[in-house]
């Protein structure tokens, strides 16, 4: 069984969990490649996706969003699962359905499923504007990424696919 993980990362914390995800797939003996959502142009070949992205302002990046509008209908054919990655601070914030407005991805990809997972915030690797937001609304500098959780989801995914 071939797997992608594809994620919309911004700043590549959200890159970090599909890493993640895709070691803790290879691991349960599964064959995965973890790529952007920008350098995926098809999913012939796939037999399972997990698609991401990073969440800014409640939505997913636009070229998540994006992907999975252009690839809904095989998404839909095959076995999926979406996650995001943004809240932050501890406990992070905003939690629960306030995070993220996924709109019609997951009806339109038939999804088996969507996790949330908190973020990172790392001012150093960020852009001027989008350093003044954050320091504008004094979101909290670090890494609140649960691994544990994410090899947990990952290894679901593992056992639903086999």
């Amino acid at each position: 069984m071939r797997i992608l993980v594809t994620a919309a990362s911004k700043y590549g914390g959200t890159a970090g969990i599909a890493e993640a995800i895709g070691r803790t797939l290879e691991e349960e003996s599964l064959e995965v490649d973890v790529l952007p959502v920008d350098e995926v142009s098809d999913l012939e070949g796939y037999d399972s996706i997990v698609l991401g992205s990073g969440v800014y302002a409640g939505r997913w990046l636009r070229s998540a969003r994006r992907f999975a509008d252009e690839h809904a209908d095989a998404l839909s054919e095959k076995p999926t699962w979406l996650f995001s990655s943004g809240p932050i601070g501890d406990p992070p914030k905003p939690n629960g359905e306030d995070a993220v407005k996924l709109g019609a991805i997951p009806d339109r990809t038939q999804a088996n499923g969507h996790r949330l997972f908190a973020g990172r915030l790392d001012k150093s690797r960020m852009t001027f504007a989008d350093k003044a937001i954050v320091t504008a609304v004094r979101s909290p500098e670090g890494d609140f990424r649960d691994w544990e959780a994410v090899q947990e989801w990952a290894g679901e995914i593992a056992k639903a696919l086999k």
